[in-house]
């Protein structure tokens, strides 16, 4: 039998453990940390502009074509579409099965086909997949009483943005209210009609004029000389100057006689306030596989750094921060995670009444649940509440293999009357295939939980494989490390006039314990052979009670998550 090997070998069976441990620390330190699994929906968005248009011309010119398009598109489940002034938002749903990668592939190219259909003004529509990442993970508000909404957002584009997008693990970042700064032209329609100019020779004219365009070079025998134009147009006072046209009598129209430039914002449709106040928001998302906490504290972190140098005046408050819910989650479960091994740790005591057999599990429940961390790292997982929450689950489940070993160990102990070497060797040899069983049992209980299809599929994968895998290193450390501990650890009983005084006493309620377990179990005796007389009885009732658990079943709401 392997396991007389490790039970010989007491130092090899240690270095086996401490590398599972050694190996779930590594892990442990490189899992990245999230509120739940990364969920991939299979979605693709189509997102199309179409400056100055209204609703209905961007309805007919640009989201009906591009629907006809992507209708033919193989997989489809679901085609939503809104249209906003100047935008056009597609979202295509695909069926779960359907790989997302070669259907954004295959949008891309229907897309592609219609836009010979769409008008010259339409900006090229952007085909994205959506990502479970693109979540902002804190919002950061920017304000200040003496700074205008444009200010804000020229300061925040400028030196806090690209700032931000250094630290470790920070993917996009959004600014939410975003007001830039445009040079505003404001047309007087009366003076337009007086010299007949529309709107439209006014772009063209800025078209025209408005451009910088290379202009080579000169070059002499011994020198060089790069000439370059100076054709963008700067100040309010030279788009005034614009020459929007010649008039028949060699005169000029300019833009200064038909209306005037100012600076402002390229658009009035956005606006951000915070308490009351003017303000603009920096919305960061993380990488993915990133540790959501490091990131949220490492962007706080830097924004204390940059706050020292902002004018007076102007100041940053958090506004949201969801990794504050996430750390407030994972803590909890952790608390739950150490009282459940406590909890098992004192039935084990009441039970065995042997502080050197409780002492056994007590070791292997973390070697099982720490290495289960080192495999969670190499299969792509994070700690979120639904690992921990397996591994919560699972201290019930890998301290059964120990148990099952142990008591048998302990039974050759004490009924048998052998040393607790040879207890150890015919113990786990004779229950050794009873814990392989159960191990394969469970397997095959939660593997295919982890291969469902769909999106609770791909949220359950981590829960049904991180129990799996425990369950798989509690059966090796409960047939390698278990009987070798209880080798070396275990003695043959000793009768209660031989124990110590804190022995005597703790053993005093579990006398009491032992006693009403006895009665329970006498009751239970009393029972099944008062069941037994009345089969058909028993037979009934099982019925109906199974049918009034599916009738409740049946009852109960149904719902994602």
């Amino acid at each position: 039998m392997f396991t007389n090997f490790f039970i010989k070998k007491p130092v090899f069976a240690s270095v086996c453990s401490l590398l599972i441990i050694l190996i779930g620390l590594v892990g442990y330190t490189r899992l990245p940390v999230q509120e739940f699994p990364t969920v991939e929906p299979p979605v693709v968005s189509v997102q199309t502009n179409y400056p100055g248009a209204n609703p209905e011309v961007v309805e007919t010119e640009v989201t009906e074509i591009l629907e006809a398009e992507i209708n033919g598109v193989e997989g489809v489940k679901t085609l939503t579409s809104s249209t906003r002034e100047g935008s056009s938002s597609i979202n295509v749903e695909f069926e779960l099965d359907r790989d997302l990668e070669a259907a954004a592939q295959d949008v891309r190219s229907r897309v592609s086909r219609a836009m010979r259909r769409l008008p010259d003004e339409v900006d090229a529509p952007v085909v994205s997949k959506r990502s479970s990442d693109d979540e902002r993970i804190i919002w950061l508000a920017l304000t200040g009483e003496k700074y205008s909404s444009l200010e804000l957002s020229n300061y925040a584009d400028k030196f806090i943005k690209n700032v931000l997008e250094t630290v470790n693990g920070v993917g996009s970042i959004l600014i939410g209210g975003e007001r830039r700064y445009a040079m505003r032209l404001w047309l007087d329609p009366k003076k337009m009609a007086a010299r007949n100019i529309t709107a439209l020779d006014v772009e063209q004219a800025l078209r025209r004029q408005n451009v910088e365009i290379p202009s080579g070079r000169i070059e002499g025998k011994s020198t060089e000389y790069p000439i370059r134009t100076f054709g963008r147009l700067q100040t309010t006072e030279e788009y005034e100057n614009l020459i929007v046209r010649r008039n028949d009598d060699n005169s000029l129209t300019r833009l200064r006689d038909i209306g005037r430039a100012e600076i402002g914002a390229e658009s009035d449709r956005t606006l951000a306030r915070y308490n009351g106040k003017p303000a603009v928001g920096l919305g960061i998302s993380k990488l993915s596989g990133a540790n959501i906490i490091e990131v949220a504290n490492g962007v706080k972190t830097r924004m204390k750094e940059l706050s020292k140098d902002f004018p007076e005046g102007m100041e940053y408050y958090i506004s949201v921060d969801y990794s504050t819910f996430v750390e407030v989650a994972i803590k909890e479960v952790w608390k739950s995670l150490f009282l459940a091994i406590c909890l098992v740790v004192l039935v084990i005591y009441a039970f065995l009444r042997d502080w050197r057999a409780t002492l056994i599990p007590t070791i292997t429940i973390p070697v099982s649940l720490i290495g289960a961390f080192g495999v969670m790292y190499f299969m792509g997982f994070s700690i979120n509440t639904l690992t921990l929450f397996a591994l919560t689950l699972s201290t019930g489940l890998v301290v059964d293999d120990t148990i099952v070993v142990l008591e048998n160990i302990v039974r050759y102990i004490q009924e048998e009357g052998k040393t607790p070497m040879q207890a150890a060797i015919l113990g786990v040899g004779e229950v050794v295939f009873a814990v392989i069983a159960t191990t394969v049992v469970l397997i095959a209980v939660f593997l295919p939980v982890a291969f469902s299809g769909g999106s609770s599929g791909q949220i359950f994968n981590e829960f049904a494989l991180t129990i799996a895998v425990s369950v798989v290193l509690s059966t090796f450390v409960a047939l390698t490390l278990a009987p070798t501990l209880s080798g070396r650890i275990l003695k043959r009983h000793q009768p209660k006039e031989h124990q110590n005084f804190l022995s005597r006493v703790v053993a005093t309620p579990l006398d009491l314990f032992d006693y009403a377990l006895s009665r329970i179990s006498a009751m239970y005796d009393w029972s099944l052979r008062l069941l037994m007389r009345m089969k058909p009885l028993v037979i009934l009732g099982f019925i109906l009670s199974f049918w009034v658990i599916f009738w409740l079943y049946q009852q109960l709401p149904q719902g994602f998550l």
